[in-house]
């Protein structure tokens, strides 16, 4: 049950000011807040969150503890990353309203972002793809709706202090894991 909570505190944490949710809340003001719109990318973060929590516990699952220990700090470290990495997008212009390209991009932002990366890690910690999985997709899915309900309102929220932040919680997460794993610590 701990994986569960902690991914869906993670994501929701993790998701804001991300790629996916300023995606989703610079078309929902386009699109004048298309049902549509988050319905598809509810789905795209139930896919995402289940793939990155079946890879975690699947890959953790062929290691020893050390390195399962490893593997988690690597994911909690490109966490980290990917949060100081900055958000540039450029507004979308959406010719063809198409819900698949939509489903596409948001598909592409959310695979190499910092929350999927914890739902890999608490995944691969617990061995638990379902708990780690549907704590994810939940998660993932309130981030995009409160994209979609802010809109451009979004932006206006301190989000660049506020992911920096995180960055710093997940970078030393990820250090104390890693000196766990070499035996350094505890």
């Amino acid at each position: 049950m701990d994986s569960f909570l902690f991914a869906l505190l993670a994501v929701v944490l993790l998701s804001l000011g991300a790629r996916d949710q300023l995606l989703m809340a610079r078309l929902s003001e386009t699109r004048g807040g298309d049902g549509t719109l988050l319905i598809t990318g509810i789905a795209v973060s139930i896919a995402s969150a289940a793939a990155m929590a079946i890879g975690g516990a699947w890959i953790a699952a062929l290691l020893p503890g050390p390195a399962r220990q490893m593997l988690i700090a690597f994911a909690l470290l490109a966490a980290a990353f990917e949060l100081v990495w900055p958000v540039k997008m450029k507004e979308p212009k959406e010719p063809t309203r198409s819900l698949g390209a939509f489903a596409i991009v948001l598909g592409i932002a959310q695979f190499r972002d910092a929350a999927r990366f914890a739902v890999f890690a608490f995944a691969a910690a617990t061995l638990s793809a379902p708990l780690a999985g549907f704590g994810g997709a939940i998660g993932g899915a309130a981030a995009l709706y409160l994209g979609w309900s802010l809109g451009n309102e979004l932006e206006s929220w301190p989000l660049r202090p506020i992911r920096w932040v995180l960055a710093g919680l997940a970078a030393i997460a990820g250090v104390v894991m890693a000196l766990m794993a070499r035996g350094i610590l505890g």
